[in-house]
């Protein structure tokens, strides 16, 4: 404050309140409006704009509009933005710990994944904290299934294509699958497809209604291979910042749409499932061959994160198992 005019100084001493205006948060996420992640987060922003008063205000940028979704956490580390949303398995470079929720066939419901979301959570909390960061809350996606645009009846039928890769395990399963892993962010999908770019891709319905897969693709198949999580992160300074009144608001609207969120995941998985067939999908139940060698490579891929995440991956899969 030294370096503040003096009448601004006396001011600021005079009146606190009154010399600091409205925190003012921008708040970034990858994914699109409509898409049942960003009206999760546009209800949280409501539940705090609407309670907390004076104290904060917060403004959704979806779709990468603001910021991409690769420098999302950084941003959010940096202070350049105070908050934001990502997928949990982006920080796997940085920690095995977050990428334990996209290993291929470890956890394929809904009551399997929030078992290894409680158990993995302690870890994420204690990584995040290492980085200035807070966990505010965490939802799943739709389980992940492949789409393609053959028939696809076992796992040679996909050597040689190329596949849509989006982090670590699954450049690490494309790769185990015999397929060309590239990397392309979900608002990029219908370009990649469609100038030949990847053949095949690995996420949830949900993804595929929002890329309007009917356009470029025939087929999906339900594998259930896995669940991954989004998360909202916080800068722990800014938060700690607010008023305590504030950060409660904050806490409260958190777990309030963790909740929600689990909840709309299961409705957008039956919704987005129904949407594809409705525009023309076939929506395909995998052979039996096709996933067992798939299970083969998630035991594989299970082995090789435990081993990577040493001790706490040791922990964590302990906890989870029981």
């Amino acid at each position: 404050m030294k370096h503040l005019p003096t009448a601004v100084l006396a001011a600021a001493l005079a009146f606190p309140s009154a010399a600091f205006a409205q925190a003012a948060w921008d708040f970034p996420t990858p994914y699109p409006e409509g898409n049942f992640h960003e009206k999760n987060i546009a209800e949280f922003i409501s539940d705090v704009n609407d309670k907390a008063g004076d104290a904060v205000k917060i403004t959704l940028h979806p779709n990468q509009s603001l910021i991409p979704h690769a420098q999302i956490e950084s941003s959010v580390r940096d202070g350049i933005v105070p908050i934001g949303e990502l997928l949990v398995s982006r920080l796997e470079n940085q920690s095995p710990i977050f990428g334990v929720d996209s290993v291929p066939f470890l956890a394929t419901s809904y009551d399997e994944a929030w078992k290894l979301y409680q158990a993995q959570k302690p870890f994420m909390e204690e990584a995040l904290k290492k980085e200035g960061l807070k966990l505010l809350f965490s939802v799943p996606w739709p389980p992940q299934g492949l789409y393609t645009k053959q028939k696809i009846n076992d796992i040679s039928d996909l050597s040689g294509k190329t596949f849509r890769a989006y982090n670590k395990s699954t450049e690490e399963l494309a790769s185990d699958a015999g397929m060309v892993p590239t990397q392309i962010e979900a608002s990029d999908i219908p370009t990649a497809f469609s100038t030949g770019r990847v053949e095949v891709m690995m996420t949830s319905p949900s993804t595929g209604v929002d890329s309007k897969v009917w356009d470029f693709l025939q087929d999906y198949y339900e594998l259930n291979a896995w669940l991954p999580r989004n998360m909202v992160i916080v800068n722990q300074s800014a938060f700690d910042a607010l008023p305590a009144s504030a950060q409660k608001v904050i806490t409260d609207a958190a777990a309030a749409a963790e909740k929600r969120g689990w909840d709309a995941s299961k409705e957008e998985t039956r919704r987005t499932t129904e949407l594809l067939k409705k525009n023309g999908i076939q929506v395909i139940q995998p052979s039996d061959k096709l996933k067992a060698e798939f299970k083969k490579i998630g035991e594989k891929m299970t082995e090789a994160w435990k081993q990577s995440a040493g001790e706490q991956g040791e922990k964590l899969l302990e906890a989870y198992k029981k």
